[in-house]
């Protein structure tokens, strides 16, 4: 799996290049916690829940299934989050399911069950380039760094690379003369 941090740069790379007026503050953070839930399904270790069981690691939590889910409990509180149902949903679901779609970029672990309830099959992407990151006890480690900078060269920089100008092109459309300029 890629650290907990790199799970969230989908939803952030969406706020750098949409804007506030685009992506509310509210919706982005709901799209960031969306991104990051679905490991907590490591709690079923504490449980006695195998790795390769349906409701184990990389299991139903790592599904598109539970990504629209996400996406329509988010629905329910559009007006919280400042944003429309439909945006909401497939803002928020779409962040959900980038989590195991990066997951299946990793070189370790036994895959992703994209397609649960209909299958427990687990799933790779042919291109597996992506370190997988150790849990917890191994993370503060020379491992640890390895994975963030697989990370940083396959994730962090494309998503900046697409965000970046996306929001220098809409700053540039709106008449802005800086980027920071909401």
């Amino acid at each position: 799996m890629p650290t907990v941090l790199t799970h969230a740069i989908v939803p952030l790379a969406f706020g750098i290049g949409l804007g506030r007026r685009a992506l509310p503050p509210r919706l982005l953070m709901a799209g960031v916690l969306a991104a990051m839930v679905p490991d907590a399904d490591v709690i079923a270790f504490k449980f006695g829940i195998a790795y390769a069981d349906a409701f184990g690691h990389r299991g139903a939590s790592h599904s598109l299934v539970f990504a629209l889910i996400c996406g329509l409990l988010a629905g329910c509180g559009c007006r919280w989050l400042k944003a429309g149902f439909a945006a909401t949903l497939l803002f928020v679901a779409f962040c959900a399911a980038s989590h195991p779609l990066l997951d299946m970029l990793t070189d370790g672990g036994l895959g992703v069950a994209l397609f649960w309830p209909w299958s427990e099959t687990r799933h790779f992407a042919p291109w597996r380039v992506i370190e997988v990151s150790p849990f917890i006890h191994g993370f503060f480690s020379t491992r640890g760094v390895e994975v963030l900078l697989s990370e940083f060269m396959w994730v962090w920089v494309p998503a900046l690379f697409i965000a970046l100008p996306v929001a220098w092109l809409r700053h540039r459309a709106r008449g802005d003369t800086h980027v920071g300029a909401t």
